[in-house]
This record gives structure tokens, sequence and C-alpha cells, in this order.
């Protein structure tokens, strides 16, 4: 496997296939500038969070820390790269159909209902 210089690393379009398979600026979560920003400086960022690289300058410094949550974002790029965190971070959604434990939940009092085993039933022979 060949090792990717620092410059190869910085200019490669960023993209992630598992959470945005059809791209940044399709998804609806990003603006066009910001999905640009994600797809320009995305794996600048995913190589420093990931420690693939050092810091060189002040400025990826400053992105690191942002990247990791030490101070707020303060470049377009770093906001862009929170909120793209922030998305995929995210908690998923609950399922409108209810989950597994809770249909069994509900399995089980039905199960109550449909049991006639205590049921008293008194006949009036007149």
């Amino acid at each position: 496997m060949t090792t990717l210089s620092r410059e190869k690393l910085i200019n490669r379009p960023f993209a992630d296939k598992k959470h945005y398979p059809y791209g940044f600026a399709r998804s609806g979560d990003f603006s066009i500038s910001e999905s640009k920003l994600l797809q320009a400086h995305g794996s600048l960022f995913a190589a420093l969070v990931d420690g693939k690289i050092e810091p060189s300058s002040d400025i990826e410094i400053n992105y690191l820390n942002a990247a990791l949550g030490q101070c707020e974002p303060q470049t377009p790029q770093a906001k862009a790269w929170v909120k793209y965190q922030t998305r995929i971070n995210r908690p998923k959604a609950a399922s409108i159909y209810g989950s597994k434990r809770a249909v069994t939940e509900y399995a089980d009092d039905n199960m109550g209902i449909d049991d006639n085993s205590d049921l008293e039933i008194d006949i009036d022979d007149d």
C-alpha cells in the first residue's frame, strides 16, 4: 500500500460515501458553500483528526482544536467541519413503526386480554 504524501492527502477532494452517498450538496444538510468547503478542506480536517498528519501552522492547529471541540470554530471551513461532525454523530431517529422492544411489550399486553382463564361467567337460570 502506497503512502500518500502530505500534499496529495490535503489536496484530495473529500467525500463521505457512507453518510452522504450522493454528495454533500445533494443531502440537504449543507448549503452550497458549506458543501464546497467540505469537499475542498475535509481531507485536511480528517487527516488532522485521525493523526495522519501533524499540524504545520497556526491555522492547522486552530482547525484541529475546533474539530476536537477545544475551541469555537472561527473560519468557515472549521464551521462546516463541525457541522458535518454534528450531523454524522447525531442520534438515530426513531422509526415510525416503533422498536422491537415495544412490539414485544405490546404482544405481552395482548396475551393478557386474550387469556380468559380467570374470567367468571354467571348464568342465571330463571
